[in-house]
């Protein structure tokens, strides 16, 4: 992870943005996704998840952009938020290569969710003030190492033993955590800085559940 993009990240989680779950005590994770700087977030885990955070940012006001191979099961998440906002596209989905410039600005937030595979190629918008990019690994590749290089913050959802090892190498983590990873819960994300780490449980509301099915890391086939 960039050190300068760290600075204005000491902790993972706040009080001010999309709330990513529960913490062990119970209480509300809350991420804060925007920043005057560009901010890029990497997401090792399922499809479940990225889809529950990006419906929960447009509920606070946030365009969302997602850039995917995988469009048939983005549809339901674009439908549920066009019925819900009618007339405004505050949910648009693109193909691999082809989202075009969002004009983000402190008014008018964007989240770019690129869900382009394992390696994703590079994309065509990149992170900027007001508009942070996330990145959604369904498992380790080659490009994980350069991605988390340049990653303000990190989840880690649940990873084979082998994964796990590279990843505590990658994100500095003591050694409790990394041997945790290949036990999480469908439900839980670690995410990290390398300052701070913090494990919340994504719990869906019945809507979420009603829409999306129950937590789950695997993702169907696309």
């Amino acid at each position: 992870m960039a050190g300068a993009a760290l600075d204005g990240h000491a902790l993972p989680l706040g009080d001010d943005g999309v709330i990513v779950g529960v913490d062990p005590g119970g209480r509300p994770a809350v991420l804060g996704l925007h920043h005057p700087l560009p901010h890029e977030i990497v997401l090792i885990g399922g499809v479940w998840t990225a889809q529950v955070l990006a419906l929960r940012a447009v509920g606070t006001g946030v365009r969302v952009a997602v850039e995917t191979a995988r469009p048939r099961l983005w549809t339901q998440v674009a439908e549920a938020v066009a019925a819900g906002q009618p007339g405004e596209d505050r949910l648009t989905l693109h193909e691999v290569g082809r989202v075009p410039p969002q004009g983000a600005t402190v008014a008018d937030p964007v989240l770019v969710v690129r869900d382009c595979g394992a390696r994703p190629p590079r994309g065509r918008v990149t992170a900027a003030p007001w508009q942070p990019v996330l990145t959604l690994l369904p498992y380790l590749s080659p490009a994980t190492q350069r991605l988390l290089r340049r990653a303000s913050l990190a989840g880690v959802q649940r990873v084979s033993p082998e994964e796990a090892r590279l990843l505590g190498r990658l994100l500095m983590l003591p050694a409790e955590r990394t041997e945790a990873l290949p036990m999480l819960s469908e439900d839980a994300t670690l995410w990290c800085t390398r300052q701070a780490r913090q494990l919340v449980r994504l719990v869906p509301t019945d809507g979420e559940r009603g829409l999306f099915g129950d937590p789950v890391r695997l993702d169907p086939a696309g």
